[in-house]
């Protein structure tokens, strides 16, 4: 499952590139992130992982992240894995793009890859994935806009 998702910050883009770029400022848009935590390699770049908690509800989700291309503005990449490796794969390329002096379009492209039963729940909430995605961008850019 691909889809994309976009949104436009009232902010320059050199403005907008160090904040989401430092990884402290996750708990002020990724709602229900509990904790980051870096594992190996070096934080930022292609190959570092690091581990994320989130709490969702009364769900508590663990992911691993690991940057794959490092290229801000034009492009961040990670891949984001259940800890235990079962359920899906996140494939998420972030890109930044400047609109004018003063504005700034943000671009997320998800792309999941379910194995097992998550296969057919994904066909049945696609709805839900692509909404969460949006949640999270949108948050970034309340939160860059109140910056």
């Amino acid at each position: 499952m691909k889809y994309t998702n976009e949104v436009e910050i009232n902010k320059p883009l050199e403005e907008v590139i160090p904040l989401f770029d430092n990884p402290d400022n996750l708990y002020k848009w990724m709602e229900g992130l509990q904790s980051f935590e870096h594992i190996s390699g070096t934080p930022g770049q292609p190959g570092a992982k690091s581990k994320l908690k989130f709490k969702v509800g009364k769900r508590e989700m663990v992911l691993i992240e690991t940057v794959t291309v490092r290229n801000l503005p034009k492009e961040f990449t990670g891949t984001y894995e259940s800890e235990n490796g079962k359920g899906a794969l996140n494939i998420v390329r972030n890109e930044f793009v400047k609109l004018s002096p003063a504005k700034t379009k943000y671009i997320s492209e998800s792309e999941f890859q379910f194995k097992g039963f998550m296969a057919i729940i994904a066909v049945l909430m696609k709805g839900a994935f692509k909404k969460q995605s949006l949640k999270y961008i949108t948050n970034f850019k309340n939160f860059a806009e109140s910056d």
